[in-house]
């Protein structure tokens, strides 16, 4: 089991949705052998339902407050924690989440994560009406980043790298 550095006993991964989270994730998770945990699959077990059901049952802001709740709520060590990208508006949530986890920001540019993505309401993206992903991006990528204990450029990279890049700087020397 690997030793996470400032005693920390999770990774949490953060990011714009379509940024890789949940993909890394299980591979980072599989390669520490720690747990992977999806917020977002959380948060459907919890209230059950599908995430675009519950934004659509109870707005974007009545979302949010569930994600903040669950979120906050997550009892986990030893984990590869994937977050849902709307987790950084949760206060009590990312409180909980640095305590417990060293917050890893997955970095990549609007163009490439518009690429990546659908429908983003089928997806459970949590927007406002009348917003964009570009608008999206712009309000989330200071939060992210004032978030973060690490920041991972993911523009053009492999899922490898990134593992290995998260991994090299959240373990300590002696247990990789």
């Amino acid at each position: 089991m690997p030793v996470l550095k400032n005693q920390k006993r999770n990774i949490v991964l953060i990011g714009m949705p379509g940024a890789g989270k949940s993909t890394v994730g299980v591979v980072l998770a599989k390669n520490l052998g720690l747990r992977f945990v999806d917020s977002d699959i959380c948060i459907q077990e919890i209230e059950k339902k599908l995430l675009h059901e519950i934004i659509k049952e109870k707005g974007t802001q009545g979302f949010l407050e569930v994600e903040n709740r669950v979120n906050a709520s997550l009892n986990m060590t030893d984990s590869v924690i994937a977050t849902g990208g709307s987790a950084v508006y949760g206060k009590e949530a990312m409180q909980h989440l640095r305590e417990t986890g060293i917050v890893v920001y997955l970095k990549l540019s609007c163009d490439a994560i518009k690429e990546r993505l659908g429908d983003l309401t089928k997806r459970g993206v949590a927007l406002k009406t009348g917003q964009t992903l570009e608008d999206l991006y712009e309000e989330r990528s200071p939060l992210y980043e004032k978030y973060a204990d690490l920041v991972i450029d993911c523009e053009n990279q492999e899922i490898r790298k990134i593992v290995a890049q998260i991994a090299s700087n959240v373990t300590t020397e002696d247990e990789r």
